[in-house]
């Protein structure tokens, strides 16, 4: 192990299902899943316990799938408030021990421990049992640990051993232990990557690091040639400090609908509602946008997505929403093919709106002081009342399930195996 780097990954073990047996601890021994309401349309595997991963029971999947493969499968209802409170007690015990803790998703956190551990420990390793067994004695939860000189070793590690355990990478173990892995295994190493590299006959990590970086350049861009460097293990990004957060790259918001989209009054509600949440976030944030996408599924559960530059940087929901229905208008007609779910998306988001060369006709477009202090004048109302306190008519007593839409902090995309947005590109 290189001597002045020791980097923890700390991970959750089948985080939302644990938290959920702490409260039917008679469950424990059985398959448990917990998912999304069948009733609204959001009848998927969000977490698993042991037990039914055994059945080959998959996050992602549909639950009709996942009791076809076990019966007995038993189904709870989400809590996204005691999953917050858990997190909040673990990440909390991480920080005594150390203040460079980097949480990658609700349920694990990266620790750099390399000036920390002489303080705790008879050595890094034994510290990484203490805090196992700090975790477990306090919430009653378990959560596997790697330990190794980067962090995508280090999650290699949490991942490779499970539940309840810990595996250390040393540059020594990489050959033995982290070649002979699937590349998929490898941090970044998404579905369509992995396609890509097994259309190359890669299907190791080992495979990986033998390969010419400039092959994997050629077919998978700037990505190609962070794959090789973390293949050798040649990752240098730093754990980040507690309370540091990467500055928001998108703002989104997307809803599954209680029933298909069929008319064009119905996707302009459904945007407005979206684009309303969106919009309110970006003020929140003090952010403009500068473009905006959405994405659209219909009842076959084919997507696509379709994104646009905006004439001027803006936060108001009126705006978003006009150039979502523009580029839906565009794309899809919802009376041939109805629409299922709808995401909206804030893109290229500045601290500053820029500037519009403005037009010798005066028709550029120009900043709204009206609507401005409209919308914030909303923002005030529905943080003291509730987010439904007020909002379009069209949102009020409608089939869609409008009426009950709240924001998720950067919802997932759709098809995101995790309910939380995790970092896709390089460290």
């Amino acid at each position: 192990m290189t001597p002045d780097r020791w980097v923890l990954h700390c991970d959750c073990n089948s985080f939302y299902a644990s938290v959920e047996l702490l409260e039917h601890p008679e469950l424990k021994q059985k398959p448990v899943a917990v998912c999304g309401d069948p009733k609204a349309r959001h009848g998927i595997i969000l977490a698993k316990n042991e037990p039914a991963k055994a059945f080959g029971v998959r996050t992602a999947e549909p639950i009709w799938q996942a009791k076809r493969k076990c019966p007995d499968l038993v189904l709870l209802p989400p809590h996204r408030e005691r999953y917050r409170h858990f997190s909040a007690v673990i990440n909390g015990i991480y920080a005594e021990y150390t203040d460079l803790v980097e949480p990658f998703g609700i349920d694990e956190s990266w620790l750099d421990i390399t000036h920390t551990w002489h303080l705790f420990a008879s050595s890094p390793t034994a510290l990484a049992d203490l805090i196992r067994r700090r975790v477990r004695e306090t919430t009653g939860l378990t959560i596997s640990v790697g330990a190794s000189f980067n962090k995508v070793f280090a999650k290699l590690g949490s991942d490779y051993k499970k539940p309840d355990a810990m595996t250390v990478i040393r540059p020594e173990d990489v050959a033995r232990i982290v070649w002979p892995l699937p590349a998929g295994d490898l941090l970044y190493v998404g579905r369509a990557a992995g396609e890509r590299l097994a259309r190359l006959g890669i299907r190791t990590i080992g495979q990986l690091a033998a390969a010419d970086p400039g092959i994997l350049t050629d077919n998978l861009g700037k990505l190609g040639a962070e794959l090789s460097r973390y293949a050798w293990g040649e990752d240098e990004a730093p754990v980040h400090p507690v309370g540091w957060r990467e500055p928001l790259k998108s703002v989104g918001n997307g809803m599954t609908f209680r029933q298909d989209l069929t008319s064009p009054e119905q996707v302009r509600s459904a945007l407005g509602a979206l684009a309303e949440e969106v919009a309110a976030r970006l003020r929140r944030h003090g952010l403009w946008a500068g473009a905006v996408q959405v994405t659209i599924r219909d009842t076959d559960l084919h997507t696509i997505t379709r994104q646009k530059q905006l004439p001027m940087s803006t936060h108001l929901a009126r705006d978003l929403a006009a150039e979502c229905l523009a580029l839906v208008q565009a794309n899809w007609d919802p009376a041939r093919r109805p629409v299922r779910m709808l995401t909206v998306t804030a893109l290229a988001l500045t601290d500053e709106p820029f500037a519009v060369q403005q037009s010798l006709f005066g028709d550029a477009p120009a900043p709204d002081p009206k609507r401005e202090k409209l919308e914030n004048a909303l923002d005030g109302i529905r943080r003291r009342y509730g987010a439904a306190a007020i909002g379009a008519g069209s949102r009020v007593g409608n089939q869609l399930g409008l009426d009950g839409l709240h924001m998720e902090e950067n919802a997932p995309a759709p098809g995101e195996e995790d309910w939380n947005e995790k970092v896709k590109g390089p460290l």
